[in-house]
């Protein structure tokens, strides 16, 4: 399984990915789920991926070719994030077209991404991308995007994330509903990448790739655990519950 998930504040963009892959108990394997693609001062996207194998590579490895090739659509030619995001549709639906065609299985070759990122000076976005090819987009009332295994994170970010947090306040809540996702499915492995985009920048940003033994990972993952324990106790007693003995005076 995956867990991939983006969020957007008004400081930038959080991209958070898992890397285990499941094609059964006995073949397990780790792979990065988040590809980059920067042209500095110019622009930056970032892709999260989640199902197929053969199909997100097939799509990774094209949008490069493309690029590469100075074909007559490529990710440095797009005018605006919402085309960019259209043109990776239309990869994904593409190359599921042509897996299809081969397969004599039926194998399931879909594929869903996330793209974020800016160009120039437009403001910084985040799309989801549906294996028929089709978006949406992030919106301010919603301002994160989650796919792969997304229920066990989701509660965080509903009550954590807006436009107002600041960029390494989000990036810490994604590291949670990473952690909590990973407690409770274990088909969602390390490493866990990071990699946090400042607004205007048009650069790679900050990135961290985290395992289970990284301190900072299992100390912030200790912590949010004793944090739950602590807003566990200062919940208001039932009204059958003893209170506690006021100290002597």
């Amino acid at each position: 399984m995956t867990y991939c998930l983006t969020a957007h504040v008004n400081g930038g963009l959080i991209f958070c990915s898992d890397s285990r892959t499941n094609a059964g108990t006995d073949n397990v394997s780790i792979y990065s789920k988040m590809h980059t693609f920067c042209w500095p001062g110019d622009r930056f996207f970032c892709l999260l991926s989640a199902g197929n194998l053969a199909t997100t590579q097939g799509v990774v490895m094209r949008l490069q070719q493309d690029v590469d090739q100075n074909a007559a659509i490529h990710l440095l030619n797009l005018p605006s994030m919402a085309e960019a995001a259209d043109y990776v549709g239309l990869i994904n639906a593409e190359i599921q077209r042509n897996q299809v065609s081969r397969d004599t299985a039926n194998t399931n070759f879909e594929a869903t991404f996330i793209l974020g990122g800016q160009i120039g000076t437009e403001i910084p976005a985040t799309y989801m991308i549906y294996p028929q090819g089709n978006y949406i987009h992030e919106s301010a009332d919603h301002p994160f995007l989650q796919i792969g295994e997304i229920k066990y994170g989701k509660p965080i970010l509903d009550r954590v994330i807006s436009p107002e947090l600041s960029l390494e306040a989000a990036a810490r809540c994604a590291l949670v509903s990473m952690n909590s996702t990973m407690r409770s499915n274990v088909t969602v492995g390390p490493p866990v990448e990071l990699r946090i985009y400042d607004t205007n920048s048009l650069q790679l940003g900050r990135y961290l790739s985290l395992t289970e033994e990284d301190r900072f990972y299992r100390t912030l993952g200790d912590r949010w655990s004793q944090g739950l324990l602590r807003a566990l106790d200062d919940l208001p007693p039932f009204s059958w519950e003893t209170p506690p003995a006021a100290p002597p005076a």
